[in-house]
């Protein structure tokens, strides 16, 4: 049994579209920060004395929509390795499953590992890379810690469409205060509502050819740890995203009004000189990102505000690894 921890990100500069959805090949390209305290534990054992693969998901045996999905990518990994047993496979989120937390992307980044130690492969951080994309967009991310690019590649069979990692964590320490405004998963999953944006929304070319120039942006930002460039290109890419979501027939809209009451309370105090702001990916959750020394007191206010359900407190990640092989 070979056992792996991955951990959450999400996306400074967001992901949003697909150009091969079988695949999971992006329409743009990202760049992310990994999460410490959000993580994903999968633990995996390929047997032959099963007829099928096994999914427990946080110790209860998983749906069939589950367990097929996880199965079509454990086939991969079979026929990488030249093998047809089938699999235990035991994982367990210590964060809410879609809810906009990227619960699919350390989940599928774990699996990505483990599988393939338990199959017998070794594959180069690229190949991993390409291959947990294909389980979950963002998992390709979620493989590696600090700040992590994905690139969108060129290629139909996606071989270039990989994340790599930019800095580790402690490059430039920041802290992420996630504000939970409401528990549960999302109406509209992350797949459906980029397709959704691709067939329905009049600006989904503009966002697609615009892409890159906030990769090259966030760059440089991070190259020079320019702060305030960081807050600017996070929060314009934040905000185009959303707009592209809410600009589909019919729109799709993330937030509740706890989150537009949060995002304007992080406005207010970046207006009053405090270094911090916001992103939100696709669910109602806030997170806020400051230097790691202002986190307690950022952390001790949003704890306090009425919006907040309750926070989620992390520093960046590293790298995921085998915990037990």
């Amino acid at each position: 049994m070979v056992k792996v921890r991955a951990h959450s990100n999400i996306a400074l500069v967001k992901y949003w579209g697909k150009r091969h959805i079988p695949l999971n090949i992006p329409a743009v390209g990202s760049i992310s920060i990994t999460l410490d305290a959000l993580y994903t534990d999968t633990a995996v054992v390929f047997d032959p004395s099963l007829t099928e693969d096994r999914l427990v998901l946080n110790g209860i045996p998983a749906k069939e929509k589950e367990s097929r999905r996880v199965s079509a990518f454990l086939d991969r990994v079979r026929k990488m390795a030249g093998r047809d047993d089938f699999a235990r496979i035991e994982s367990v989120n210590n964060f809410p499953t879609a809810a906009g937390l990227a619960s699919s992307a350390s989940a599928f980044a774990a699996l990505a590992l483990a599988a393939t130690r338990a199959a017998g492969l070794t594959l180069s951080p690229p190949e991993l890379s390409v291959l947990a994309r294909i389980g979950s967009g963002s998992a390709a991310r979620s493989l590696f810690g600090g700040f992590v690019q994905m690139h969108r590649g060129e290629r139909d069979d996606g071989r270039d469409a990989y994340a790599e990692p930019l800095y580790k964590g402690d490059y430039w320490p920041l802290r992420v205060i996630i504000a939970v405004t409401a528990e549960g998963p999302k109406k509209t999953g992350s797949t459906d509502g980029m397709e959704h944006s691709r067939l329905t929304s009049p600006y989904y070319e503009a966002w697609v050819s615009d892409s890159q120039k906030d990769i090259d942006a966030m760059r440089e930002a991070l190259k020079n740890k320019d702060f305030e460039r960081l807050a600017d290109i996070s929060e314009y890419s934040c905000l185009k995203m959303h707009a592209l979501a809410m600009s589909g027939r019919p729109g799709l809209i993330y937030w509740n009004d706890r989150t537009l009451e949060l995002l304007h309370w992080v406005r207010a105090r970046r207006a009053e000189g405090w270094p911090v702001f916001f992103t939100i990916d696709a669910g109602p959750q806030l997170k806020v990102i400051c230097p790691e020394d202002y986190g307690e007191r950022v952390g001790a206010l949003l704890r306090e505000h009425p919006a907040v359900e309750r926070i989620i407190e992390s520093s960046l990640g590293n790298d995921a690894r085998v915990m037990d092989e």
